[in-house]
């Protein structure tokens, strides 16, 4: 069996954990051993994250149009059941965009899903 020298390969692997390592404090960012298992905790945590992250947003769209809704005499279910019975499809991102930053725009599109409702 041919004998395998490992140098090249190992340096390799620990040069990329400690890179990934960097700006972390003390030993973490030093030693191979601990930073092997701040990167693989930091790297779960980020996997994590990114899904967090897409309920943490679509909660604050929801908070906004609802707020926005409230103002216009409306509940946020009202208006959603509003919306899709007068086929406006506007999702919640755009639909946050435009409470923050046009409410007359906003208050035309629950006028619109008010009037379906009644209907």
């Amino acid at each position: 069996m041919p004998r395998v020298k490992r140098a090249v390969h190992a340096k390799k692997k620990k040069k990329k954990i400690l890179k990934a390592a960097k700006g972390m404090r003390g030993a973490r960012s030093k030693l191979y051993r601990i930073a092997t298992e701040a990167v693989d905790r930091a790297m779960a945590y980020a996997y994590r994250d990114r899904k967090a992250k897409k309920r943490e947003f679509r909660s604050l769209w929801i908070a906004r149009i609802n707020a926005a809704a409230r103002l216009n005499d409306m509940s946020y279910s009202q208006l959603m059941k509003g919306m899709k019975n007068a086929s406006i499809e506007v999702d919640r991102k755009n639909l946050a965009h435009l409470a923050v930053k046009d409410p007359r725009g906003f208050s035309q599109i629950v006028s619109m899903a008010k009037a379906s409702l009644t209907a």
